[in-house]
């Protein structure tokens, strides 16, 4: 069974990226959104916890919540950007979404 995850509080504010990871099951996918996408940025202190999750697990951000919050550059290699129709199909390629607040 396969699972989408959805991160959308700021890691610095919250820890459910952190909860989300350590819980989400390799083959599992992560999505960042509003506030979430955050933690897509190169030097910060969750870059390596983000490095060490996608060697099992896929992660993607939400390009126009990256634009709106100007960080759309600098980001940790391997997260892929997704749009809303992304969005959609992610939710639809997989059998359940697991919303972290």
């Amino acid at each position: 069974m396969s699972m989408l995850h959805t991160v959308n509080k700021s890691p610095f504010n919250s820890d459910g990226l952190s909860s989300c990871l350590q819980c989400a099951l390799a083959g599992s996918s992560v999505l960042l959104i509003e506030d979430g996408v955050y933690a897509a940025r190169r030097g910060t202190q969750y870059e390596a916890l983000v490095q060490e999750a996608l060697k099992d697990k896929k992660i993607y951000a939400l390009q126009p919540d990256l634009e709106a919050r100007g960080v759309k550059s600098n980001l940790i290699d391997g997260i892929e950007l997704v749009d809303y129709a992304g969005f959609v199909d992610l939710t639809t390629d997989h059998d359940s979404v697991q919303a972290w607040l």
